[in-house]
């Protein structure tokens, strides 16, 4: 799908307000409602709006700590990539998984409540996943930069 300005200014206005009406959304953006709408609608069609999702506050939720988590496996055959995937998949706990190029075959991250919270996801779900023969931890001490929203270039 080719996006045009008006289909970039939209993806723009609903990352940063995924709950914006789509009166306020077309006016923001120059259309009349019925057009946006049926812009909006052809982009989620499209797949290039993916879902709607609430972005919660980690601390708010008692997830004070951000770990980022080197795996390296034994093997990097595609079947033993795919077994290790589906059981990340399978685990709540863990947030994001990235196949890497370097050193780790991938790094993971998982939020905790503290380091007895992390301890437990260790213990209960990154030790049994599948291949792993090293896995290293780093935390974050402090986050200064966060985002959802991927860059577009509207102008």
């Amino acid at each position: 799908m080719k996006l045009d300005k008006l289909d970039k200014k939209i993806l723009y206005a609903l990352q940063d307000n995924g709950r914006i009406s789509n009166t306020d959304l077309a006016d923001q953006v120059g259309l009349s409602a019925s057009a946006c709408l049926r812009r909006v609608r052809s982009l989620e069609a499209e797949g290039v709006i993916e879902k709607y999702v609430a972005l919660l506050n980690p601390k708010k939720l008692g997830k004070r700590m951000s770990v980022f988590v080197e795996i390296s496996l034994g093997s990097q055959s595609e079947e033993a990539l795919a077994t290790f995937e589906k059981a990340v998949n399978r685990s709540s706990e863990i947030m994001e998984c990235h196949l890497m190029g370097g050193d780790a075959d991938y790094i993971l991250r998982v939020m905790a409540d503290d380091p007895v919270d992390f301890e437990r996801i260790h213990r209960d779900h990154l030790t049994r996943l599948p291949g792993v023969v090293r896995m290293r931890s780093s935390f974050a001490i402090r986050s200064t930069k966060q985002g959802s929203a991927l860059p577009i270039s509207v102008g």
